[in-house]
Parts: C-alpha cells; structure tokens; sequence
C-alpha cells in the first residue's frame, strides 16, 4: 500500500526537476536583430569577433594568392594592402635594377671578348667586368627569393588574420596569485594561475 502512494509521490517529483545538459560548444551564435525606432536594423550585441566560418580561413589565402592583398581586404584589413605591395613591389624594382647593370656589365664584357671598345675601356678590368656581372646576378637572385617570401607571407597573414578574428576573447580570463600547501612535504608554492572559463 505504501509503494503505492510512493509512485506518484516520485512521479512529481521528477516533473519538478529540471534536467540540464551541457551547452553545444560548437553551436554558432547569431546575433538578434531588432528594429529601431528609426526602422533601421541593429544587431542587440556587438561582439569582438566575427562568427564561426570553416572556409573564411581558406578563401583569404585563396584571394591572396590570386590577387596580393585581396585576401586581406576580405579580412576587413585594408591598411595592410600598401605594406604587401611595398612589400613584393620593392624587391622587383631592385630586380629590374640589377638586371639592367647585370646587361650594361655583361654586354661591356662581351664586347671587350670580341676587341671592341665599350664604355668601361681603361677603368675596369675584366676581372671586375666578371665580379660585377656575379654580384648583380647575385642580387637579382636575392630580388626574387625576397618577392617570393612576401608573396607567401601575404597569403599566410590572410591566412593566419581570417583564424584570429573567428577567435573569441573574452572578460572570462583572469590571472591570479595562487598559493599552495604541498601536503607531503609541508612546504608553500608560490605561483600565478591563468584561468579560463568557457
């Protein structure tokens, strides 16, 4: 008789808790749009960071890597497109320099070979029309290796910029002196915590 009375006295029981389960960590949030009193729309939060996109990563360095610095205008970093173009543009203006001394050393070389006169006669020897052509070639060299690195570090910060501004940083990070009693053999540590709370 008493387990009787007991079923539905457990059965409200269970109906008044509330079961809770974890959030979904990887749920993306939208923000709520409401209407202002002007009839404009206006997100509720602004937040630091811009939702969840798996490909934004992808299609900057996408962009990037047809057109330097488009990738970076998806991002919403304009200011960073005259630093790539000063960036590959200066190593190619050293390049179309150094080739240009490289021909004018190369063409006195040849024609000093051939027993004609050319414009270096009398100031500087073959030897030094030699050292000249591998110094200017040597630096047209570096030109490129120089305009290929920007151009590969364009499309790694466009990259790199499209992860770090999915990123949420919040108000939940602290630093905090900690204190700690080692219990085996009695003696105080002293340190800092970081903690996160997600």
């Amino acid at each position: 008789m008493k387990s009787k009375q007991l079923l539905p006295l457990l059965f409200l029981l269970l109906l008044t808790f509330q079961l809770i389960a974890q959030e979904d960590s990887l749920s993306v949030e939208t923000p709520t749009i409401v209407t202002n009193p002007e009839g404009t729309k206006a997100s509720k939060q602004e937040k630091d960071y811009k939702p969840y996109n798996a490909l934004a990563p992808a299609k900057a360095a996408f962009y990037s890597a047809i057109l330097p610095g488009l990738g970076q205008i998806y991002n919403g970093r304009i200011w960073k497109v005259p630093l790539v173009y000063a960036g590959i543009g200066i190593p190619v203006y050293f390049y179309i320099d150094n080739d240009k001394q490289y021909d004018r050393y190369r063409s006195a070389y040849k024609q000093r070979l051939a027993g004609k006169e050319d414009e270096f006669a009398g100031k500087i020897s073959d030897e030094g029309l030699r050292n000249a052509q591998e110094l200017y070639q040597r630096n047209k060299e570096i030109s490129i290796l120089v305009a290929i690195g920007f151009y590969a570090l364009n499309i790694i910060d466009a990259n790199v910029d499209a992860h770090l501004q999915q990123f949420n940083v919040s108000d939940d990070l602290s630093l905090k002196p900690n204190y700690n009693l080692d219990k085996f053999t009695g003696r105080s540590n002293y340190g800092f915590s970081l903690n996160f709370k997600f």
